[in-house]
């Protein structure tokens, strides 16, 4: 197990990191190397402070069921933040279980016109979310992983209290777990340690990240590998007690239909090499970080990295490294070989989100479906179905289905995703070039957002598009079209580690006439801004 600890170092390159893993509550390895700051020559310890950023949200949990019998004593104080919701608020249960349907603030943020490099302070978060008018889903319901849910826990706790959120966590964590070096850090741009987050590779070199975002309950703590370690050992120590903290965090979730849920209390409930585990990952520009339990196997395994590489994939190697496993290939029929495309690929739309779905060939038995946050690779199983760990797509002829307002009749997609609660159908979208692509120019807004605008404008025969509102003007980039009157909007970079993918822009007519558009991501769906007269 020492050996493959080591490796960590050379199969995931970067300035700095620490890796443990624990058995039965004891560290079995542990191995730090490289730099905490290579411009300080600081060097990467157990002891270094680290930015564990989203892993932060199970902490905002364990602080709230540590001190509230019942967490909905929180629920006035949820509501007052959300002044202007015009349904009824999630329960903060729903909070917790990202089950609540607000939108994701990071990617609504990008709306407002947010600089990418630029400051997100706390006036500003409070303004996004006192601004939601309406929600995604209804709460319960499905799935969706927004960070604002766990920020509203850490302030309602705030305001209940009368403490900082500061010293709620260490009231009712750090001193109970014995994490002597864990902080709050909620302002990302510098650690008081001088550890450092580096953005770059191997070949092309390594610099400082920048990050101005100011983090509470969903993502802004700071601690050590010795301060992990001492999680895990807690969590080994309370394992026979049902109502031991972590216990009570990590017990089965599901939906308001009784349907499994895949994440509850700022954990997400998943299956390596067959064993169910509970885990979290942190990322931002800079720091990567993952940590994992498997109860049954008492075995408990921590990464941290000051770099970008995959720290989920690691720690899942060093599961397997630890089970003496390899990872193996799916046991899957093998389509008859053909020159002819798979019946999935092609432009799909799913008219209830307003996103577009791409499939396209990705090589032997393989698609990609861009849909979400990232691609997605699928397994083709016959030629009527693909599917991956997380969706399972289905073609169907649908003879049966009604004319919709972009095409006739005809074939259409079953798409299942059973982690979000959603089985979705999208229709067939024709491919043809857009009649008129200059008939889209113009200046569209958004009522549901304070008044966020984009401006489309003609650059020598070339679209641009950009956001702007009460966070800045954002920069231009350039529209691709899928179809008529459906584009997208490119989003490389944002706030957060991971941009929130391509937004799909759905133009809607009236007598012929563009008058709104429809912009969804996944993290932020059906937000309609129309056009403003000329």
């Amino acid at each position: 197990m020492q050996a493959e600890i080591y490796a960590v170092a050379d199969r995931y390159p970067g300035p700095g990191g620490g890796v443990a893993v624990l058995h039965e509550g004891k560290v079995i390895a542990q191995h730090c190397w490289g730099y905490a700051s290579l411009e300080h020559r600081l060097p990467f310890t157990s002891s270094s402070l680290f930015r564990i950023c989203s892993i932060t949200k199970q902490f905002t949990c364990a602080t709230m069921l540590d001190r509230y019998t019942d967490p909905e004593t929180l629920a006035p104080y949820i509501q007052k933040r959300l002044p202007h919701l015009r349904s009824d608020p999630p329960t903060v249960t729903q909070l917790a279980h990202n089950q609540s349907g607000l939108r994701d603030y990071w990617a609504v943020a990008m709306l407002h016109g947010a600089a990418i490099e630029g400051t997100f302070s706390p006036a500003d978060s409070e303004r996004v979310i006192a601004g939601t008018h309406s929600l995604q889903f209804i709460p319960g319901t499905s799935y969706s992983y927004v960070n604002q849910n766990f920020r509203l826990i850490s302030e309602a706790m705030e305001d209940e209290s009368g403490l900082s959120f500061a010293e709620l966590l260490q009231q009712h964590v750090f001193d109970k777990v014995g994490m002597k070096r864990a902080i709050l850090a909620a302002e990302t741009s510098a650690l008081p340690d001088g550890t450092t987050g580096y953005e770059g590779t191997q070949e092309g070199g390594y610099w400082p990240a920048r990050n101005h975002i100011y983090w509470t309950g969903d993502a802004g703590m700071a601690a050590s590998l010795d301060d992990m370690i001492s999680w895990e050992k807690f969590i080994d120590q309370q394992r026979d007690n049902p109502d031991g903290l972590y216990n009570r965090m990590s017990r089965p979730v599901q939906f308001d239909n009784g349907h499994k849920a895949p994440y509850g209390f700022g954990l997400q409930h998943g299956k390596i090499a067959g064993h169910e585990i509970t885990a979290h990952g942190g990322a931002l520009r800079g720091w990567r970080s993952h940590r994992l339990h498997c109860a049954a196997l008492r075995l408990s395994v921590i990464v941290l990295f000051n770099h970008m590489s995959p720290a989920q994939q690691a720690a899942a190697s060093l599961f397997r490294a630890f089970l003496g496993e390899e990872e193996k290939p799916a046991n899957r029929p093998q389509p008859q070989s053909t020159n002819q495309p798979h019946a999935l690929e092609g432009l799909w739309l799913d008219e209830e989100t307003g996103l577009s779905a791409r499939i396209t060939a990705a090589g032997g038995d393989k698609l990609q479906l861009r849909y979400l946050m990232l691609p997605e690779t699928l397994d083709i199983i016959t030629p009527q179905l693909a599917e991956a760990g997380s969706v399972r797509i289905r073609h169907i002829q649908g003879e049966h289905m009604q004319a919709n307002a972009h095409g006739p009749s005809g074939p259409h997609i079953i798409m299942g995703r059973p982690g979000e609660n959603r089985h979705v159908l999208l229709r067939p979208y024709p491919t043809t070039p857009q009649p008129d692509p200059v008939e889209l120019v113009g200046i569209y807004e958004c009522d549901e957002l304070d008044q966020s605008r984009f401006v489309i404008t003609n650059q020598g025969g070339l679209l641009h598009g950009g956001f702007s509102g009460f966070l800045g003007t954002g920069r231009m980039e350039r529209l691709t079209s899928l179809g008529p009157d459906l584009w997208t909007f490119p989003c490389p970079r944002a706030l957060d580690h991971t941009p929130p993918g391509d937004w799909t822009l759905l133009f809607e007519r009236r007598n012929k006439r563009i008058h709104q558009v429809r912009i969804s991501c996944w993290l932020a769906r059906n937000l309609v801004y129309h056009r403003l007269a000329d």
